[in-house]
């Protein structure tokens, strides 16, 4: 009987490396105690701890089959045997104890269960708002980049073209590339902070944003292209993401112009609506037939209207340019 007891209890020290054999081998040994008419006792525990052990685990069908195991095992091996002791009442008890052991397993099994499924649905939430978090961060830094190295190479074409034959008007030419350069520096500085997450201070630099609209046709004005603005309804607050998102489409369509149109001019529309922010750039660029091509730049501020939920169509102008035209739905 000690021997019995022993074993089963033993057996359990394998229990986390070895499961499904230490609970037939508690099985084994609980039913031949049963058979051998010792007293019940805590040879049964071992058996209970293997049992709901693997079915939190999730091996529910071998944790049911080794109860039904057990429990067909103790009343079939008693009626083999002629031990008659227990009568149906006794017999019903000790099925409704196993079924009883079984569903408060599977109680602690499904806890477990949704307790990870939680985790993981947290985790995967997690995992996708860093991807988002990525993707903004490198479109801010490829409108940043790309439209200052622009402004930044036509500014030196130009005091090259000029440095010989008229210095004095190299000047002008320089000092835009200072401050293009520097602005860029800024703008790259804080969105490395945001990186680094140094502290938790709010950014010293303004947001991007259609405030900084007068800033940003004046720097483009001084690559050699004349900016229009046109703003029709009441000039109002916008969320912060939608303010940037339509800067930063300005921008980068200003950026193209600059480095691809051959344009000598273009112009901004901004329509404050009810419902929605419509904003249209249109330049004077070179003819061309046929439907624009979407390039980088292009998809990127697709994507960022897409991201608020609205639009960007690319068409050609009457006179050939390219008319950029986003909708951003307003809250």
């Amino acid at each position: 009987m000690v021997l019995l007891i022993l074993k089963g209890t033993l057996s359990l020290y394998w229990l986390r490396t070895h499961l499904i054999p230490v609970l037939w081998a508690t099985v084994v040994s609980t039913l031949i105690y049963m058979l051998m008419q010792y007293p019940y006792g805590p040879v049964i525990f071992p058996f209970i701890i293997a049992v709901f052990t693997t079915i939190r685990a999730g091996h529910r069908l071998v944790g049911w089959s080794a109860l039904a195991a057990l429990y067909i095992g103790h009343v079939g091996g008693r009626l083999l045997l002629g031990i008659n002791e227990q009568g149906v009442y006794q017999i019903l008890l000790v099925g409704f104890f196993f079924v009883l052991l079984g569903c408060v397993s599977e109680l602690f099994r499904a806890h477990r269960d949704r307790v990870t499924a939680s985790d993981r649905t947290r985790r995967e939430a997690e995992l996708r708002q860093a991807s988002e978090e990525r993707l903004r961060i490198a479109q801010e830094l490829h409108d940043v980049v790309a439209h200052h190295i622009s402004l930044i190479n036509v500014q030196a074409s130009t005091a090259l073209h000029l440095a010989d034959r008229q210095p004095e008007q190299a000047a002008p030419a320089l000092a835009a590339i200072k401050d293009a350069s520097k602005e860029a520096l800024v703008e790259l500085r804080s969105i490395v902070g945001i990186l680094r997450q140094s502290d938790e201070s709010a950014p010293r630099q303004p947001v991007a944003g259609l405030e900084r609209l007068e800033h940003l046709v004046s720097r483009t004005s001084m690559a050699g292209l004349e900016v229009h603005t046109v703003i029709h309804g009441e000039s109002r607050p916008l969320p912060t993401g939608l303010d940037r998102a339509a800067f930063r489409i300005i921008q980068e369509s200003l950026t193209n112009v600059v480095r691809h149109a051959k344009a000598t001019a273009a112009t901004v529309r901004i329509q404050y609506g009810e419902e929605s922010l419509v904003i249209q750039i249109d330049d004077n660029g070179e003819s061309l037939a046929g439907p624009p091509t979407d390039g980088n730049g292009i998809v990127g501020m697709r994507e960022r209207a897409t991201a608020l939920g609205g639009t960007l169509a690319t068409t050609r102008t009457p006179v050939g340019g390219l008319r950029v035209v986003a909708t951003l739905p307003l809250p």
